[in-house]
């Protein structure tokens, strides 16, 4: 069979479905890649065939990070939020046309076409184009639930996803029925989200159910169309691995710090805080850049900073995780058994923070809000003799990397053999189903 996948985002999108397309090309399938340019690359060295898609995913990142952060500081400043909103909405369509060409071209014949959660109309709008199976990959609950929020009661946190469903639709709808009609599409009535599910397509749950207690039986009435599978990864090696090991080897255990993709607005500011909390502590800092530019800027002996390293390899050597609550990081936080603290600054990663706490295995806060004094503080509290024995029992109930991505490859081969079945699927482009 041949499977088109278009994942559009930052590394924590593209990974895990880099992940599945691998694991499918073993398979003997046919896999084709669509992702953002700074991650063909990337996606290439997986050995999948790719082509660009979609703009740089910096400008968008830059784009909602301003209004996440005066949502939370300056959130009177309603007038502020609008412009924002809108600045943050338009970053994301203006590219709709090409990446609706692209995506229409690469999945003419398709058995499957899996997307994400960035630009899923426009993969929805080519599925119902050509009238193939949709899968969509998520890294947290998005439908609606009463699960995400546990401070809330449950109907008025499946009543709240419900409304931000209905409030993000006008801003990307005009971009929409231009593409449909483009296709020749009818208008839609209804958000993509409501669309996928009723389309009857899967949607595959990349967490594990154990993160969010009695979400499967809530969504128990949708069977095999949202299993979990547990968080997707290839556990990549990197040039720094065996430095970083020797570093840690050489002294005490150290406390990891990354704030993943997305630049912190001071780096400087970000890394004395560090240094000056872990001092307090008596504590070895590792610090992974990631997005951010730590270069030329003074740190302590006891303070190591890297582009990048292997979270699978690295984690399990260190005392406690500090990081911004991607997704991605956090399930390898939870398997590697180690404590954690997620500073974190938007989209999805307050959910994560809950989770940690829920699990008792660290805790959260605001990265905004998060200075020596409390970071120490909260350093302190995780340490504690509690959290790690929490964490390592854990680690023991998560889903290893090689089941999560089995099982994902699983659902979608399955799912296309369904969904194939009695009917004609277009076959052009020399294509041939297995």
């Amino acid at each position: 069979m041949r499977f088109v996948l278009a994942m559009w985002g930052t590394r924590g999108d593209v990974e895990p479905c880099a992940a599945i397309g691998r694991e499918l090309l073993r398979r003997g399938h046919d896999v084709r890649m669509a992702v953002a340019p700074e991650f063909v690359g990337f996606a290439e060295s997986a050995g999948l065939a790719t082509v660009n898609y979609g703009p740089d995913p910096r400008r968008w990142l830059d784009a909602h990070r301003d209004f996440w952060r005066n949502l939370f500081g300056n959130f009177w400043r309603i007038p502020d939020l609008r412009r924002l909103w809108r600045e943050a909405a338009e970053s994301g369509t203006w590219c709709w046309g090409d990446m609706s060409t692209t995506l229409r071209s690469l999945a003419d014949g398709a058995d499957l076409l899996l997307t994400g959660m960035a630009y899923q109309e426009v993969a929805l709008n080519v599925a119902e184009y050509y009238d193939t199976p949709l899968a969509t990959l998520h890294f947290a609950p998005v439908r609606a639930n009463g699960q995400l929020q546990p401070l809330l009661p449950a109907p008025l946190a499946r009543a709240a996803l419900t409304v931000g469903e209905w409030l993000v639709w006008p801003m990307r709808k005009k971009a929409e029925e231009v593409q449909r009609r483009e296709l020749g599409l009818p208008k839609a009535t209804s958000p993509a989200f409501r669309r996928i599910t009723e389309r009857g397509s899967l949607e595959i749950q990349a967490y594990d159910e154990m993160c969010f207690p009695g979400l499967a039986a809530e969504w128990a009435k949708w069977n095999d169309q949202r299993p979990f599978v547990g968080a997707l990864t290839m556990e990549l090696p990197t040039d720094a691995d065996e430095e970083v090991v020797s570093w840690i080897a050489a002294g005490t255990p150290p406390i990891y710090f990354g704030f993943g993709s997305i630049p912190v607005e001071s780096p400087a500011d970000t890394l004395a805080m560090i240094c000056a909390a872990c001092a307090q502590l008596g504590e070895r800092a590792l610090v992974c850049s990631g997005g951010t530019d730590f270069s030329d800027l003074p740190h302590s002996e006891h303070v190591k900073v890297v582009g990048a390293m292997n979270h699978a390899g690295i984690f399990p050597a260190c005392r406690a995780v500090v990081h911004h609550g991607g997704a991605g990081t956090t399930a390898a936080g939870l398997r590697a058994g180690v404590r954690m603290l997620i500073l974190w600054r938007g989209f999805d990663q307050p959910h994560w923070a809950a989770v940690v706490k829920r699990l008792k295995v660290g805790t959260g806060r605001r990265f905004s809000s998060a200075s020596r004094e409390s970071l120490v503080a909260d350093l302190g509290t995780i340490l504690a003799p509690q959290y790690l024995v929490r964490a390592r029992e854990v680690a023991t109930r998560m889903t290893t990397p090689a089941a999560s991505v089995a099982a994902a490859a699983d659902a979608l081969e399955n799912f296309a053999r369904l969904r194939r079945v009695g009917k004609n699927g277009r076959r052009s482009g020399g294509w041939v189903s297995a």
